[in-house]
């Protein structure tokens, strides 16, 4: 239910302009899925939906870009390297903070990743290939020198 009922508001989102939590109940119910404001709140964060100025000058929810999805601030902390070879990224960590990361990663979402495994100071990250091993690598390697 829960997934079906998250599809269908990133399917409400992307055909409508959503300004608020209450429209976008109201455009489920249309659907026949009745939740409460707070199953709605937690599918939002969940979703990782965030509201952005449209065309029309009103802020609606929309998913968040890939570019958008930053890592947050204690992966900068946890890193210490990140390289790769073919299509697997390794990343060094300070000891005790790959899984951390390694959960920060796997938040991002990112379709050109197969999974990750973290041990206690290093990620494994399996890429479908090896251009977006070396481009995750490349997006790593920036966001530690900021």
């Amino acid at each position: 239910m829960k997934k079906q009922r998250q599809n269908k508001i990133i399917e409400i989102i992307e055909k409508r302009d959503v300004a608020t939590q209450e429209d976008l109940k109201k455009y489920l119910e249309a659907e026949g899925i009745v939740t409460t404001q707070a199953t709605l709140s937690r599918d939002i964060n969940e979703l990782d939906l965030k509201k952005q100025l449209s065309a029309t000058g009103v802020y609606v929810y929309v998913r968040a870009k890939k570019s958008d999805m930053e890592c947050p601030a204690f992966f900068k902390e946890s890193v210490v390297e990140v390289a790769y070879a073919l299509n697997t990224v390794v990343i060094k960590c300070h000891a005790g903070m790959a899984q951390a990361a390694c959960a920060a990663l796997d938040k991002m979402d990112r379709e050109d990743v197969v999974g990750t495994i973290a041990g206690d100071d290093t990620i494994f990250a399996l890429m479908k290939t090896e251009a977006a091993a070396a481009e995750l690598t490349d997006s790593l390697t920036s966001f530690m020198k900021k």
